[in-house]
């Protein structure tokens, strides 16, 4: 073998080793049959080029169904209704959930895709600091048979983050259209994404009628909800509605009627010592009064 050869061979080798640690140029489709559900992830990369960005299949994900949450009936209707007109290929809206924490917001859409994955509805959960990567994951799926949701859970931003303005970008403002089978639902405990302040008022100001408009300060900060079609607000709940979320899931986990009545008094007392009476405080008591009862 010729020196020539020997260089060329060593070459080869040594190309095949760097494209090992090199990140995939475009990210690498998963396995779709796995999984209705999916997780935009980063691998942490120690070589040249750093990690590569790819789609996790949830292997066990919420089982949770719209039938289990109650109190809600206006939202869930509204957002099922969206939801099925987008997974027959008709127009659908991107939704913005907010309002009072612990009442459903994540939960509904979750069961949202329970309900209609037999129809095609797929679900990736992106988290706010890979929304920069939003234009990758919609070329990634484009050209796929099935409906996506890209989920944003408990989203708010400070001031100045990129994230905010990536997904301003992928809701309505790039030239290129967003794909007719991606949609975003998100959810936050902020109406407008960004933290309001009282500063923000000084900004107002009246035209010769005297009537009030927004200035620059507030205007920016009501742009990004304002991008999404359909808005479904959530308050806490009353106490009466509390009691038929914890009995709904006092039954779910195996207790009878005259349990769930006996249940009244703890699940009050539970309440007042979290302070709140949302649905996630009265699952948690549901699990934990059901497996006293069983123990």
């Amino acid at each position: 073998m010729t020196p020539l050869e020997q260089l060329m061979l060593r070459a080869e080798a040594l190309l095949a080793r760097v494209e090992a640690v090199l990140p995939p140029a475009f990210p690498r489709e998963p396995d779709w049959r796995r999984s209705t559900a999916f997780r935009w992830r980063k691998r942490a990369g120690g070589g040249i080029g750093g990690g590569a960005s790819y789609l996790q299949p949830v292997m066990h994900a919420a089982s949770i169904a719209l039938s289990d949450l109650h109190q809600i009936g206006v939202q869930k209707q509204q957002i099922e209704q969206n939801t099925r007109q987008f997974v027959q290929g008709l127009p659908a809206n991107n939704v913005l959930l907010t309002g009072a924490r612990g009442t459903g917001k994540s939960s509904l859409i979750k069961a949202c895709l329970n309900q209609f994955a037999g129809a095609g509805l797929r679900l990736i959960e992106v988290d706010k600091a890979d929304l920069a990567d939003l234009p990758d994951i919609v070329d990634l799926v484009a050209g796929r048979p099935e409906r996506f949701v890209i989920f944003c859970d408990d989203l708010s931003f400070e001031e100045g983050e990129s994230g905010y303005k990536a997904l301003k970008v992928a809701l309505d403002g790039s030239i290129a259209t967003q794909s007719d089978n991606v949609i975003i639902y998100a959810t936050s405990n902020r109406r407008h994404l960004l933290p309001e302040r009282m500063s923000d008022n000084a900004s107002y100001r009246s035209d010769g009628d005297g009537d009030l408009h927004p200035g620059e300060t507030v205007e920016e900060k009501i742009s990004l909800s304002e991008r999404f079609g359909l808005w479904l607000s959530f308050y806490p709940f009353k106490q009466d509605d509390y009691l038929d979320i914890a009995a709904h899931w006092l039954g779910h986990f195996g207790c009878d009627a005259q349990q769930v009545e006996a249940a009244r008094g703890e699940a009050l007392r539970w309440a007042l010592a979290r302070g709140s009476r949302s649905g996630r405080v009265a699952w948690q008591f549901a699990k934990d009064y059901a497996g006293k009862q069983g123990a």
